[in-house]
């Protein structure tokens, strides 16, 4: 009987390609590459661990000008692949032994987003047990006596005429009374705290004051110590004082406020108590190593020039040769462990407008196999990000304005006005991409915007003509446009 391999968790890449068009509109080849590049880490998974821990996965390289999509189809494919994304700018970093940023630092970025990722995750599982003892620890504060405890205290008793002796009643009839009391005051402890906690649930005791004690350090994260020392100076003494407060004794602080503030911070507090923080870290640990995204922006800013290792250059190929080792895959040190960066997907991107990407020195070009260029968008591209994706600019300022009873419409020739004034502008000035989308309807919705909190009830249709009013005179003044938009 022929056995059937395990299918392949996760969407498939068409699938992938139909949940990027939702929001990226063009740019096909890069789609399709990345989502290559995801489908192939689900294989991987299925692979036998020794045949596994060979196949590395193929980052990508994407070449083009800014605002054509190459950062947001990284991220929507990180939201896709439910895995850690960190986006950083090339240019922020500098060679070992300069001031500035040390390329290790992006690795532990990247993992503290993992940890932050898992513990959400886990919170969720547990927030609704975090909030019931949270509710009970208000109705404690609120009700402060325990059962049995309200009883004041029974005077001895004397009898006529005999002042100084006292009689010793029989045991049996202090303990009747004692029961019976214990009884009475548990049975009105009871219901006095259930109609307390009927009005805490529907909200009756919101803004009565509670006076409690918080822990001065709630929330932590373990950490590793030796971690010290790897990062640049802001960074070294983030973790010393980090240290520092995890050596010294959490002391409790007395904290008086509203239920409604006070309810947040002891669930914060349940939640730290119910989540196991090690476990927490193991995990984000692994999912950062074998799922971690990370998209280095500007790479070409520290590509050389060919100035024959003059000036910057020097400083620039330095990054190269530092970023080199964490592409190629080696082991940072983090305060949470040891992070292999050797599966992490590292996506490059830069519009080489100046350099090119042979002008990376050949090691880290061999680092980035996988090359796409993605194209410049013109008036049918903008045409099409302005109505098709599910966030697409016309349907927020409509929902925006709704919010103030304005309705906004918009026809077809307005926006075909819309992307046809933005596609005039970047050839005009400087080509943004769709960003330059942003500033045209921003400057379209200027006095609408304004006024709409004043005209409830009014209804709007966006036009040709009223795009053309409000910014012909603009676009034709070529030096004006490149203030304005």
């Amino acid at each position: 009987m022929e056995t059937r391999q395990p299918k392949v968790e996760g969407l498939t890449p068409k699938e992938i390609v139909a949940e990027l068009d939702k929001y990226i509109i063009g740019q096909q080849n890069a789609k399709r590459m990345v989502a290559i590049a995801l489908r192939n880490r689900a294989r991987r998974k299925l692979l036998p661990d020794a045949l596994r821990d060979e196949v590395s996965p193929k980052n990508i390289l994407m070449i083009g000008p800014t605002g054509v999509g190459k950062t947001e189809i990284s991220r929507r494919l990180s939201r896709l692949a439910g895995a850690p994304f960190l986006k950083v700018e090339a240019s922020k970093y500098t060679e070992v032994g300069y001031v500035g940023r040390d390329v290790e630092s992006m690795v532990r970025d990247l993992m503290e987003i993992g940890i932050k990722m898992v513990r959400e995750e886990r919170t969720a599982e547990v927030i609704e047990r975090a909030t019931d003892r949270a509710n009970e620890r208000l109705l404690d504060l609120l009700l402060p006596q325990s059962r049995g405890a309200v009883r004041p205290p029974e005077p001895p008793r004397q009898p006529f005429g005999f002042p100084g002796i006292q009689i010793q009643p029989s045991a049996s009839s202090d303990d009747e009374a004692e029961e019976s009391r214990e009884k009475l005051s548990e049975d009105r402890w009871v219901r006095t705290r259930e109609k307390l906690r009927q009005g805490l649930l529907n909200g009756a005791y919101e803004d009565r004051e509670v006076e409690f004690k918080v822990s001065s350090r709630s929330g932590g994260m373990p950490g590793n110590v030796f971690g010290i020392g790897l990062g640049n100076e802001r960074e070294m003494m983030g973790q010393v004082q980090d240290m520092i407060e995890r050596m010294m004794p959490q002391q409790p602080k007395e904290k008086r406020l509203p239920i409604r503030l006070a309810r947040q911070i002891l669930v914060d507090e349940e939640v730290d108590r119910l989540l196991d923080m090690d476990k927490i870290v193991v995990e984000a640990l692994d999912r950062v190593q074998q799922s971690g995204i990370i998209f280095i922006d500007e790479i070409d800013k520290i590509a050389g020039r060919g100035s024959g290792g003059q000036g910057p250059d020097v400083s620039r190929e330095g990054v190269q040769r530092d970023i080199l080792p964490i592409v190629e895959g080696c082991t940072v040190n983090t305060k949470y462990g040891m992070v292999s960066t050797e599966h992490i997907l590292f996506v490059g991107s830069g519009a080489f407008h100046v350099a090119k990407p042979s002008d990376l020195i050949p090691e880290l070009q061999g680092r980035f196999p996988l090359r796409v260029e993605l194209d410049s968008l013109g008036k049918e591209e903008f045409r099409r990000i302005l109505t098709e994706p599910d966030n697409a600019l016309t349907k927020q300022y409509a929902a925006l304005l709704e919010t103030e009873e304005v309705g906004v419409t918009f026809s077809d020739d307005g926006i075909e006005q819309l992307a046809e004034c933005a596609h005039r502008v970047n050839q005009q000035t400087e080509n943004i991409g769709a960003r330059r989308l942003h500033t045209v309807m921003e400057k379209v919705f200027e006095e609408i915007s304004f006024e709409a909190s004043d005209t409830p009830g009014r209804q709007i249709c966006i036009d040709r003509d009223y795009v053309n009013q409000r910014l012909k005179d603009i676009i034709e003044d070529e030096d004006l446009s490149k203030f304005i938009l």
